[in-house]
């Protein structure tokens, strides 16, 4: 795919250019950055409203966190992100839905009421996940997680070159989702930092970046508030936007598209400003010694 091809998520298409942030929405009681703030469907609600209004360009909807914790089932997982899907589609006709599930049964379920991304984060696990995004015409988010179970933390786990293995893993992937009828516009890959990694796997493929996105297909990170940031910086969770912000630039300026955040206004300043330095964006005032 060239690196000129628009992206397209539901019935919007992006240029290549364009930096699009996607809003963290949990619909969980024991999140790792909120502690369950939006856990009440209510409360999820605001959330949405808030993001939208603070200029989130797509939400991310959730409903097991990542981290080990209770078994949380299928049947579980539709009853709390489902109606939530129907109820954000019904306030937000335009408004980008993207639902974080590796599981096909969850997947079909929030695309009947109108998700328009599903995205996996643990690589895979499912292989029913590209049929269903090409049945529903969804856009489809592959994730390299070195193979790890889902909500499970990685012990001691080892790559020889973890970037090369990301970049076979991703491609593999995003092929057999095209194989499967998604439309290539709407496949990105995430290098998925923390997943799979330890804090110098993450720090090695923040760097190298540049080396998934040259593949051309677009690309999501998902660095707010994680663990290789913290790591990298000796701060606890509530103390790691500055990192995540900086963390955020280096991805941008490497090419990345799309930016999995709980902070939203801080992180549309960084993108916009990496985005007119590379000349993406004019500046939004010119007056210095113009007068």
């Amino acid at each position: 795919m060239s690196r000129g091809a628009p992206l397209r998520l539901g019935r919007r298409e992006y240029a290549p250019t364009a930096r699009l942030v996607m809003a963290i929405v949990n619909r969980t009681p024991d999140s790792f950055y909120d502690k369950g703030l939006t856990w009440g469907e209510d409360a999820a609600m605001d959330r949405v409203r808030q993001v939208v209004d603070e200029g989130a360009d797509l939400v991310d909807i959730g409903g097991i966190k990542a981290a080990p914790g209770a078994v949380i089932d299928a049947d579980e997982e539709k009853r709390r992100v489902v109606g939530f899907v129907a109820r954000v589609r019904d306030a937000y006709p335009d408004l980008v839905i993207s639902v974080d599930t590796w599981r096909s049964e969850v997947a079909r379920a929030v695309c009947e009421v109108g998700a328009d991304v599903i995205n996996d984060a643990w690589g895979g696990v499912d292989a029913g996940l590209p049929d269903v995004a090409a049945e529903f015409g969804a856009a489809l988010v592959c994730t390299h997680t070195g193979g790890v179970t889902p909500r499970t933390r990685p012990h001691r786990i080892e790559y020889d070159d973890v970037v090369a293995d990301a970049r076979d893993s991703l491609v593999r992937q995003a092929e057999r989702a095209v194989g499967a009828g998604v439309e290539r516009e709407r496949v990105v890959i995430d290098p998925a930092h923390d997943f799979g990694k330890n804090t110098w796997h993450s720090l090695e493929v923040t760097r190298r970046l540049d080396e998934l996105t040259g593949l051309g297909w677009p690309v999501l990170v998902s660095l707010s508030n994680k663990d290789f940031v913290g790591e990298a910086l000796d701060r606890p969770v509530g103390e790691r936007l500055t990192g995540t912000l900086a963390a955020t630039a280096l991805c941008a300026w490497h090419g990345a598209q799309i930016y999995r955040v709980h902070e939203v206004p801080q992180t549309r300043e960084v993108l916009d400003l990496v985005s007119t330095v590379r000349g993406d964006l004019p500046p939004a005032r010119t007056v210095r010694g113009l007068g």
